[in-house]
């Protein structure tokens, strides 16, 4: 896999995960939005770990800095 994400977008993503699994905590999203933003906060935290987005690919997109 090469690397298709950069520094500013992998720091959003965790960001994002903080929030969506803080909210879960919280019990300010409950239920099937629970679940499913805790998903979504696996999903990022994988991504940003591997600093590769499957869905960038499909797109064409690359934030990674050029070498």
């Amino acid at each position: 896999m090469k690397k298709n994400m950069g520094n500013t977008d992998k720091y959003i993503r965790l960001f994002l995960a903080l929030v969506f699994a803080a909210l879960v905590y919280f019990k300010v999203i409950e239920g099937y939005f629970g679940i499913a933003a805790l998903c979504l906060a696996l999903v990022f935290i994988l991504t940003s770990l591997m600093s590769f987005c499957p869905l960038y690919t499909l797109f064409g997109i690359n934030t990674c800095k050029r070498e």
